[in-house]
């Protein structure tokens, strides 16, 4: 049995105009773990105030940008041996109806609300923008302006948007396109990193002359 309080869902359905679709999944020791999905971003600043009431405490925050779909061939005709047309999927869509098409960015914000894990889910297409959470949630602070600075991806409202690791000189969002998250993560990395990243940095300067 879950240990939120009872009115959760009800109060959270509410503050996104009931555009929330919410997963529970208990495991055999009681302990719950709640998947909420936003249908539009644009209330999710609503659903983490009401997150706060409850006291939840945000915990961390991830983000990624899922693939799209890879066309795929048809299955070749063993009689005429002959290969069929490429097929191009269908581009799933999320909850609220945004494409996961290569270009749209997922953001998890997971809060611990009495002792259990809470993950409200964030959908933003290219070129759109998330609420900061900083004003309500102050850890909140150096996950977004990490986020901004490796995906690109504006939070408005942010109290001190500066860049964490990256010089302004250089071109926003350069390891979302150049460097696989695997390479930036991997310990044995060395300066042939960042002679990626400068090396992109002048290509895109020559570009503009």
């Amino acid at each position: 049995m879950t240990r939120l309080p009872p009115e959760f869902e009800e109060t959270l359905r509410a503050a996104a105009a009931g555009d929330l679709a919410i997963t529970t999944t208990t495991d055999a020791h009681g302990v719950s773990v709640v998947w909420c999905e936003l249908a539009r971003n644009t209330d999710l600043m609503a659903v983490a105030a009401r997150m706060r009431s409850f006291d939840a405490r945000l915990a961390m925050i991830t983000a990624s940008q899922p693939k799209a779909p890879e066309e795929e061939d048809d299955e070749q005709d063993e009689e005429n041996g002959e290969t069929g047309d490429v097929v191009a999927r269908e581009t799933p869509m999320t909850f609220g109806g945004t494409p996961l098409d290569g270009t749209s960015y997922e953001v998890i914000y997971h809060f611990i609300l009495a002792d259990e894990a809470v993950n409200l889910i964030a959908h933003a297409p290219a070129n759109a923008s998330l609420a900061s959470l900083t004003p309500l949630f102050r850890p909140a602070d150096w996950p977004e302006r990490e986020i901004m600075e490796l995906y690109g991806l504006i939070f408005t409202g942010h109290p001190d948007p500066r860049r964490l690791f990256l010089d302004n000189s250089i071109e926003p969002a350069v390891f979302e396109r150049l460097i696989p998250f695997s390479t930036l993560v991997n310990a044995a990395s060395t300066d042939d990193l960042w002679k990626k990243v400068h090396a992109a940095a002048k290509a895109t300067a020559k570009e503009g002359e």
